[in-house]
């Protein structure tokens, strides 16, 4: 396959999750939010599948459906990665707004390339085609124990079509993010996801502040976007504080996903 054009620079911050169901993915993303929305910072959040309309149906027959054989799996999974980045995050990170993924190509990298046995390179190769070669600025991996995992998916009902699978699937799918985040070290921060959600919240904020200020040095130095820089510097500061009140109002309700 013909590998895609460098993805080029852009004033927003793309950050996304990973990790096997039950981690805590959501419930990180939507405390990021919240401070987010305190510091006064433009960001969107999505996820894959389902961040767009076309989307939600994809995501309907992949994980509520019948059925899927391996690799209409992966294709699915890519058609709906090209439509989300050019409608949804693109034009977001263009405006310079932070981006927070449930989910990208890492997910379909480790699902359908590891655990479904399709060659990780291979569908790398595949989402990277379908989105013109974007990476986040920023992959956080929440790493955890697959059968407390397990556990927390069980306790929220009826569990989809992938949270059914076997406890080999989740060896596997846990081996390959790891092996991905060591492939990766400048993008990826691993965080111990077994912790209580404070614990795991503080390293997240942690990993994201680090983030804002590397990518406000990438601008600098590539001449471009400068008008974004001050804003990166004030999105710091008022993120940092936003994360000191959080910390001082005490723990928040433990919900997982």
């Amino acid at each position: 396959m013909t590998q895609p054009p460098p993805a080029t620079a852009h004033p927003g911050l793309f950050i996304s999750f990973e990790g096997g169901d039950g981690v805590g993915k959501t419930t990180q993303i939507r405390i990021l939010a919240d401070l987010l929305t305190a510091a006064d910072v433009d960001h969107i959040l999505t996820r894959e599948p389902g961040g767009t309309e076309l989307g939600v149906e994809i995501r309907r027959l992949l994980l509520h459906g019948g059925h899927v054989a391996p690799r209409a799996e992966a294709l699915l999974y890519a058609a709906d990665r090209a439509h989300h980045i050019a409608t949804r995050v693109r034009p977001a990170l263009e405006r310079g707004a932070v981006v927070l993924a449930d989910r990208y190509l890492d997910s379909s990298v480790a699902y359908q390339g590891a655990a479904r046995s399709l060659g990780p390179q291979e569908v790398r190769d595949l989402s990277l085609w379908a989105t013109e070669g974007l990476l986040p600025d920023l992959t956080i991996l929440l790493d955890g124990d697959p059968d407390l995992a397990e556990r927390r998916t069980t306790g929220r009902g009826a569990k989809d079509r992938l949270e059914q699978e076997g406890d080999v699937f989740r060896a596997a799918l846990r081996e390959q993010f790891l092996t991905l985040a060591q492939a990766e070290p400048e993008r990826f921060v691993v965080v111990d996801a077994d912790r209580p959600v404070d614990q795991v919240a503080d390293d997240v904020i942690e990993a994201v502040v680090a983030a804002v200020r590397r990518h406000g040095v990438h601008l600098a130095h590539g001449g471009a976007h400068q008008g974004v820089l001050l804003g990166l510097e004030a999105f710091v500061e008022a993120f940092v504080e936003a994360a000191v009140r959080r910390s001082a109002a005490g723990p928040g309700e433990e919900v997982r996903s």
